[in-house]
């Protein structure tokens, strides 16, 4: 871990992370603003909380699914860090549009700036995980794209946190400026990036989405431990999206408290999350190894089982009224959920990381950038046609608790890939014996 930490002092890897952090940050900041305004100030019904909350996180991931393929075009045949410097320029744009549908309390307005902040970060997304072996030595991968993710949930972290807590103390219009002020800094952090330039001559870009993700996609799936890693990181993003999706009106109006706490419950499946990538990234020493994954999900899926539970026995406050922070924390059945979804994030951490290693490592160098836009083609995919299902399920009357049972089941599917994944690259088959005429 002293590696890895000390990458952050490089410039080889600490612009990089800096600016993943900001965007992170942002993003979340955000969209949990957003979605607190919309369910605690505008809305007041569990049903269409709850399906704001999916087509939020839908409209968000969308973009990734359409342009991943044209952003890992991009980010193979140009250098990487002048893109960074672009797309953190829209950002500043975007951010405009965003506080602007804020301060109105505008839901189209705020919707648009949410899928444009998704679109920003489909062009960001293959670049930072691309950089990494560009920038990097082999047996650096491992810690730094560890602390990338560690960073990023810790942004998540704090973007959530702010998130609700300045709309509910300070008013949409404070939240508004936070997210402009960021887009900013991220901007000047992403002036030191040094330069990657590509490692082939250029190729012509095909700007069809359906076409180029088909091709992108078919191009790298053949490879087996590739197919098998970016199958199981699709489900334990589809895993997640749909716990996201179901945290704000699950805390509303099953657990009964208020945005603060809210917040809070994102904020602690952050912090968990990147626990989960350092724990994981010292338990193999920086080998790239999937040996951990399948243990590692199933018990994503224990703790997710366990929290349906909890939630299924859970007496929330009559007539509409809501805990507060301190009055959650002072129900002695409130630790036991902060520790239900502490290892639940934990144990998704740790099941995550080494997959994305995998990715980065598979490949040639000069196709990490178009590789890694391909396992987000899919991931995103798997998200949104979540989105979609916890929406549909929504609508046919499927509560929130509900579907937590169903988040359950899916850890099962997500180990059974892992595992896949496990014999086909940790477990040496067995030798055969060499012909005689051949020795």
């Amino acid at each position: 871990m002293q590696i890895s930490f000390a990458l952050l002092g490089k410039r080889r890897f600490g612009p990089l992370f800096a600016t993943q952090l900001l965007g992170a940050f942002n993003d979340n900041l955000f969209k949990f603003a957003m979605v607190v305004l919309v369910i605690y100030g505008i809305y007041n019904d569990p049903a269409q909380e709850f399906q704001f909350s999916a087509v939020a996180t839908g409209l968000f991931i969308l973009p990734f699914f359409l342009l991943s393929a044209t952003a890992g075009q991009l980010a193979d045949n140009y250098d990487k860090a002048k893109i960074i410097r672009i797309v953190k320029t829209a950002e500043i744009l975007i951010a405009l549009t965003g506080a602007a549908g804020l301060y109105l309390q505008s839901i189209p307005l705020m919707l648009t700036a949410l899928f444009a902040l998704g679109a920003q970060s489909t062009f960001f997304g293959p670049i930072k995980y691309a950089l990494l072996p560009q920038h990097l030595e082999r047996d650096e991968v491992l810690g730094g794209t560890g602390l990338v993710e560690a960073g990023t949930y810790i942004a998540i972290l704090c973007g959530t946190i702010l998130g609700g807590v300045i709309v509910g103390k300070f008013g949409a219009i404070a939240a508004a400026g936070c997210v402009l002020a960021v887009a900013l800094v991220g901007r000047i952090s992403a002036h030191f990036v040094p330069p990657a330039p590509p490692h082939k001559t250029p190729e012509p870009i095909d700007f069809n989405p359906i076409r180029s993700s088909y091709r992108l996609v078919y191009e790298t799936l053949h490879i087996r431990r590739l197919f098998l890693a970016i199958v199981a990181i699709s489900f334990f993003w589809t895993i997640g999206s749909v716990l996201i999706i179901q945290f704000p009106p699950l805390v509303k109006n099953v657990l009964t408290a208020d945005e603060i706490v809210a917040s809070g419950f994102l904020g602690i499946f952050s912090i968990g999350i990147a626990i989960g990538s350092l724990l994981i990234n010292r338990l193999l020493k920086g080998e790239v190894s999937a040996r951990f994954a399948p243990i590692s999900v199933i018990a994503m899926g224990g703790f997710v089982l366990l929290l349906w539970i909890i939630c299924q026995q859970w007496e929330g406050l009559p007539g509409g009224a809501l805990y507060d922070f301190q009055s959650f924390m002072s129900n002695p059945d409130a630790w036991f959920v902060i520790f239900t979804l502490l290892g639940v994030a934990v144990a998704g951490g740790a099941f995550v990381v080494p997959l994305y290693a995998f990715i980065t490592t598979t490949v040639d160098i000069s196709q990490t950038a178009r590789t890694v836009a391909a396992n987000n083609v899919v991931n995103s995919g798997s998200m949104v046609l979540g989105s979609l299902a916890a929406f549909g399920l929504s609508m046919l009357g499927v509560s929130t608790t509900e579907q937590l049972f169903l988040v359950a089941g899916m850890c099962l599917v997500s180990a059974w890939t892992a595992w896949l994944l496990h014999k086909a690259c940790d477990i040496p088959l067995p030798r055969q014996p060499v012909p005689e005429a051949l020795e």
